[in-house]
């Protein structure tokens, strides 16, 4: 038995059935392989993950990697009153300062190993000193959430076993060592503020999210779960009387963060500049390859209505300017030729009102349960709704999601459907031959690898009619993956791929950032080509609505049980009272 410690009400564990008293063979492999509650486990995956890391040097880079190389070069090269005004790369700088801070740091340390990494106009450095340089501190920084999940794994191994799965997450690889970013190292600082939540340390949550708003402003998504969890439980008394002290201690500490990150472009007057660096709302609804949220649907949707209406001349009226917008895997607005257009606001209405189902249920408990399944909620709820959601950002779900996977059965699967689709959805941005294979087979190895123990744990078997039916769409559902891996695999061999060049390098150009800075629309032969293969990217559009219906059944799913726990969290304290 055990209880939250922040007073939720004690929830029973499930003992194992004397049928499983006696470990079988597999079990007992399978338990020693994730007995992390010896040191030198803990060790062996941190040695072994480093050593695949290393391997990865000389592989497959994003222009991502370009992007934080040229960072390196402005903190270092010029003042800080320049740096969110250069222009000198098309990567210009648009994270916040903190990051930037962070660069700069950084740069000190390249200079001195290669001063041709810091060079300004050293544009497209590709030497081995950089490559190395850099990749290295994706592997040193990333220790920030090793560190993190050591200190904060509890009732082993169940809980180590997550720990090891988001250390080892596929999309740590793919995005980070691969495809080239920091996620690593920031998400060891938000899993960081959430172990601090757990442990009732919530200043120090609050502090250290505040400090994760400025190294990159994504999380902003979880904001307004952190600002109702605080409120309610650190600043509210039970009978809602305001803690003073507490709510001075939290606002000044977190105004105090900001001042630190923002003070100095406050004082040069460019807060509007850096701003504007930071929220290009000049994009359109969809990334270059739609993210697999509920607007992929919705796009996906108005493509069928279209062929429909070319192919039986039925009387629906056709925006001519819609016909070309989507599916090009170029970045600009997305124009719908049937449907309505979808707007910033409303995207941004649609966001608002489901988070605020979360977040009022998270206010009526705050609890540390209800606030990190609110937490995912919101997280998730800004990824599936919100306006030029880039594919990356499928980690804001996954890797809080993970902390819930052991809890029961329920969210357990949830946490598999997400993952599947999640995971594979970020196939696309690596797509060369060596790289592929390795992502196909590290990622199955890493499902497998967390299924089989947890499965082993939390499965119950499906106690009624719908449930059995909604067990056995789920695992066909999963059962697809494999096929769309072999469609995807196999289509660009079929003649479906153009031969040019060019397009393949436009896709790349535009998957590989975070969209703030992607070049416009290329014309010319990039374009012609383009027309020439008009289904040059149906493998992504499969790819994204395919996931896009894992993810936003996942989505419900975890809001149904939230919503459904909530209830009888309620119901109970009705009884006591």
């Amino acid at each position: 038995m055990t209880k939250e410690q922040d007073g939720s009400p004690q929830t029973l564990k499930k003992t194992p059935s004397s049928n499983s008293l006696r470990p079988s063979a597999s079990s007992v492999f399978y338990d020693s392989w994730f007995r992390w509650d010896v040191l030198s486990s803990e060790w062996d995956v941190l040695w072994l993950s480093t050593i695949l890391k290393l391997l990865l040097f000389p592989s497959y880079r994003s222009t991502d990697f370009e992007v934080h190389r040229n960072w390196l070069a402005i903190t270092h090269t010029l003042p800080i009153s320049k740096w969110y005004y250069d222009t000198t790369s098309e990567w210009t700088l648009d994270y916040p300062p903190f990051f930037a801070y962070f660069e700069k740091l950084m740069s000190v340390p390249a200079s001195l190993i290669d001063p041709k990494i810091v060079d300004l106009n050293n544009l497209n450095y590709g030497a081995w000193s950089v490559v190395a340089y850099q990749r290295s501190t994706v592997i040193i920084t990333e220790l920030v959430l090793g560190v993190v999940l050591l200190k904060g794994s509890i009732e082993p191994p169940i809980q180590r076993i997550i720990s090891a799965s988001i250390f080892l997450h596929p999309g740590f690889l793919i995005v980070d060592h691969i495809h080239f970013q920091y996620n690593g190292f920031m998400y060891g600082i938000l899993l960081w503020s959430i172990l601090l939540a757990r442990n009732s340390n919530k200043l120090a949550s609050g502090v250290l999210f505040a400090v994760l708003l400025n190294f990159k402003h994504i999380y902003m998504y979880l904001a307004p779960a952190y600002f109702v969890y605080l409120l309610r439980s650190f600043c509210l008394s039970s009978t809602g009387q305001v803690h003073v002290k507490n709510f001075l201690s939290l606002a000044n500490a977190v105004i105090a963060v900001f001042v630190v990150s923002l003070g100095p472009f406050a004082l040069m007057g460019q807060i509007p500049q850096l701003l504007s660096r930071l929220f290009p709302f000049t994009r359109g609804l969809n990334h270059a390859y739609w993210a697999p949220n509920f607007w992929a649907l919705v796009t996906a949707a108005d493509r069928v209505l279209l062929k429909y209406a070319q192919l039986t001349g039925a009387n629906i009226v056709i925006n001519d300017s819609g016909v070309a917008s989507t599916s090009r895997g170029l970045v600009g607005d997305t124009v719908f030729a049937v449907l309505p257009n979808v707007k910033p606001i409303h995207t941004f209405i649609v966001t608002v009102a489901l988070q605020a189902v979360w977040l009022v249920k998270l206010w009526t408990n705050p609890s540390y349960k209800s606030f990190l399944t609110a937490l995912t909620l919101s997280g998730w709820t800004s990824f599936l709704f919100g306006w030029h959601v880039h594919e990356k950002a499928v980690l804001l779900v996954l890797i809080p999601l993970s902390l819930l996977a052991a809890e029961r059965q329920a969210y357990f699967r949830t946490f598999v459907l997400a993952s599947v689709a999640g995971v594979f959805s970020l196939f696309p941005l690596i797509f060369t031959p060596a790289e592929s294979i390795i992502k196909v087979v590290y990622s199955t190895v890493w499902i497998a690898a967390v299924y089989i123990p947890l499965s082993r744990r939390v499965y119950e078997y499906p106690n009624s009619i719908s449930l059995v039916v909604m067990d056995a769409v789920e695992k066909v559902y999963l059962a697809g993956f494999p096929l769309l891996l072999m469609f995807v695999s196999v289509f660009p061999l079929s003649g479906g791929k153009s031969t040019v060049n060019s397009a393949s390098t436009s896709m790349e150009t535009c998957l590989s950032t975070d969209g703030f800075s992607c070049p416009e629309p290329q014309t010319g032969l990039a374009q012609d080509s383009l027309s020439a293969a008009p289904m040059e990217f149906l493998p992504l559009m499969m790819t994204s609505i395919y996931c896009a219906i894992g993810l936003v059944w996942s989505f419900l799913r975890l809001g149904f049980i939230y919503l459904q726990e909530e209830s009888k969290y309620q119901g109970q304290l009705s009884e006591i009272k």
